[in-house]
């Protein structure tokens, strides 16, 4: 298929290694003779492209203005649900603003929502090849983002650790996870946290109480300086063992219909804090570490921590940087062939593996059977702990490879 230019578009949600996505595209169509440019802001400036003067092209001097290492995109997102434009005509108007600028086709980086609508456009006849992304890891392949959100994460909580142990504090960290848990699941076994609560798994705050009250008091009662904390990592999805998705009714929705959430932590907080002033063994255990001040210190402190959008900025992990090159790269290469309407899952040497799109946006969750092999190292999920049975098992062919 011959292509003279190609279009880099990112969507979504801003995350770490998008701009590895970027100059990896760039960086090979400009190896085989392609030209490419910036769509700036995501679909709304695929939409808007038709009005614009012109593009930014990624010439090497200006790839070299681009940090592969620092999250965000330097071609901007937006949150566009191009089926729900208020305009009958918006595939002739983006067709034609592909064909003012000669862009041959697309590479698209963005997560489910964004893949959707990739899937839309490449049903309406307009070529792009997509590279995964998405902090959430709920694709089914891996996604650029998820990685550095993990990093992010398991940082910040690991840090909260000093704070919590100075004032004996119960620490509650708000992850991203809408409907799935991966960033707060293994962002928390990176902190060594000791509660993690996913959307997956409604939470029965019984069971989380009585795991705290367990490992929390016993590392104050023998700390000779009568100090400790205790970590619990709460996805913003989390639900209550009734099944009460926990969100902001004032808030409204997103541009994909989602109720935007708010309040896991300070709900978590809430839950704890009623158990403790409830549990007359709390306050035997205040006087006999002599934390208890009539009027003034009856409970411990428990802290809700929301990092927000902390977790999706700053610096890349270097594996987002280099899957983001690669994912971009190789995106390239399937538009030269002619495979639209596909999503790259990796690079292996000189093998490129892809799925088409449709395929690869259908939501992944955590698995529970990962969840019982950490129940039974001792981390709490807000349930009974599952039965883990592995099964041992050796490995046949190629072993697959991180680096």
């Amino acid at each position: 298929m011959s292509i003279k230019r190609i279009g880099i578009l990112t969507s979504g949600g801003d995350c770490g290694g998008i701009n590895g996505v970027i100059k990896g595209a760039a960086q090979m169509a400009n190896s085989m003779g392609i030209e490419a440019v910036i769509i700036p802001n995501g679909y709304a400036g695929l939409y808007n492209l038709i009005d614009m003067e012109k593009v930014v092209v990624l010439t090497p001097e200006r790839l070299d203005m681009i940090d592969a290492g620092i999250a965000g995109s330097e071609a901007g997102n937006s949150r566009v649900k191009v089926k729900k434009i208020e305009d009958e005509k918006k595939y002739e108007r983006i067709k034609k603003g592909l064909e003012k600028f000669n862009i041959g086709g697309l590479v698209i980086s963005g997560g489910d929502d964004s893949g959707s609508v990739m899937v839309d456009l490449a049903g309406q006849g307009i070529t792009c090849v997509h590279a995964p992304k998405t902090m959430d890891l709920d694709l089914q392949t891996y996604s650029v983002g998820g990685d550095s959100a993990i990093n992010r994460i398991a940082t910040f909580v690991r840090e909260l650790k000093t704070t919590g142990n100075t004032h004996n504090r119960v620490i509650v960290f708000e992850a991203f996870g809408r409907y799935a848990g991966h960033t707060a699941f293994r962002g928390g076994i990176g902190a060594d946290a000791d509660c993690i609560l996913i959307p997956e798994i409604p939470v029965d705050f019984d069971i989380v109480y009585a795991h705290v009250k367990k490992r929390f008091l016993a590392r104050i009662e023998r700390s000779d300086v009568k100090a400790g904390t205790y970590s619990i990592v709460a996805a913003e999805g989390v639900t209550t063992a009734t099944g009460e998705l926990l969100y902001d009714e004032s808030a409204g929705v997103d541009a994909f219909g989602h109720k935007k959430l708010a309040g896991a932590g300070k709900y978590v907080r809430q839950q704890l804090e009623k158990r403790m002033k409830e549990d007359p063994d709390i306050k035997e255990f205040m006087k006999r570490t002599g934390m208890f001040v009539p009027g003034v210190y009856k409970i411990p402190e428990v802290r809700e921590v929301t990092p927000g959008h902390l977790v999706r900025s700053g610096a890349s992990s270097a594996y987002d940087t280099n899957f983001g090159k690669e994912a971009g790269g190789a995106a390239v290469i399937l538009l030269t062939k002619g495979l639209g309407g596909n999503t790259v899952v990796k690079v292996n040497g000189t093998k490129i593996s892809y799925k088409p799109t449709a395929e690869v946006i259908k939501q992944r969750h955590v698995s529970l059977d990962i969840v019982s092999f950490y129940e039974t190292l001792g981390v709490c999920f807000g349930r009974k702990p599952g039965d883990y049975k592995p099964e041992v098992l050796e490995e046949k062919g190629e072993i697959e490879r991180i680096h």
